[in-house]
């Protein structure tokens, strides 16, 4: 498939090496001149700007985008519209959120243009041997693109899940999961730092990660960290949040749904990202005024 690529942050860089290395026709662009000049080193052509690489695309159109949600994303349309034609097709990898995406659906629709959301899982390492996709929108655009959404995928690992915005819920969905599952491995990796400062980390999570039922591609992953470093002694302990924890748990008070683990996980990260705060001191104010216990005094 000829295809257009439009952002080349970590994961679209290596989608675009994905895409070249299953055989399709890849035109990429972005505005990081050294992006640009990196991806075309590989051997994956470049235009100059978003709407040279639509002009450059010929018969029906199709275009991912993988750039951050939010405006961005908005602005690109705004100019996609003004080079696309009936029947083509955006597709938007990025975290959009999925009530954005539909009002953007709708939008295109007008115009004749189908606009697929794609929910993309599997971490770079996945965008350049094969997505986890969950796809929504125009069902005839999805199956124009199946073809070329499967050869892109790890096996199993794609999925038409309806309506335009569909894709993007799930996918915040899992991103929601995955706060909730990194919050638990690491909290149980701390317990048994505390219980023994010498029992290696990195080979319990390895034994954890081989036949037992917590086993997953997380775990793998907290195993090669610890490896590095088993103190992890380099690394400040905030953890930022990219967007979509918060619009899951926005949406679980939404539906009335109880999400407990993935909402405490959300203020977990909030909470890493302040190093002391007011409300932690009038806890230990008030404990010590009640009860007579001990506060540690701040050295200001």
């Amino acid at each position: 498939m000829k295809i257009g690529l439009i952002g080349l942050g970590k994961m679209g860089f290596n989608l675009a090496l994905n895409f070249k290395s299953k055989g399709h026709e890849v035109t990429a662009f972005d505005l990081s001149k050294q992006a640009m000049e990196n991806v075309a080193k590989e051997g994956v052509r470049t235009a100059s700007s978003v709407g040279e690489l639509a002009d450059s695309l010929t018969g029906r159109k199709v275009i991912w985008l993988m750039v951050p949600a939010g405006k961005a994303v908005d602005v690109i349309l705004s100019n996609l519209k003004n080079h696309l034609h009936a029947d083509d097709i955006i597709i938007d990898g990025g975290n959009s959120h999925y009530k954005d995406t539909i009002a953007r659906a709708l939008d295109l629709d007008q115009s004749g243009i189908h606009l697929l959301d794609c929910g993309t899982s599997g971490s770079l390492s996945g965008a350049l041997n094969g997505i986890s996709a969950t796809v929504g929108g125009f069902k005839g655009a999805f199956d124009y693109c199946e073809e070329f959404f499967q050869s892109i995928a790890a096996t199993g690992g794609v999925m038409y899940c309806g309506a335009a915005g569909t894709g993007h819920f799930i996918k915040m969905i899992h991103c929601g999961i995955e706060y909730g599952m990194l919050q638990s491995i690491a909290e149980g990796v701390e317990l048994v730092h505390r219980f023994n400062p010498e029992i290696n980390l990195a080979e319990v999570a390895r034994t954890w990660n081989s036949g037992s039922v917590i086993q997953s591609s997380l775990l793998s992953l907290a195993s090669k960290v610890l490896e590095q470093d088993g103190k992890l002694g380099a690394i400040k302990g905030v953890m930022q949040s990219s967007g979509e924890g918060k619009w899951a748990v926005e949406t679980a008070m939404e539906l009335g749904v109880p999400a407990p683990v993935i909402t405490m996980s959300l203020l977990t990260r909030y909470r890493s990202q302040q190093p002391d705060t007011f409300s932690g001191k009038l806890v230990a104010a008030l404990r010590n005024a009640f009860g007579g216990h001990s506060i540690e005094r701040s050295e200001k």
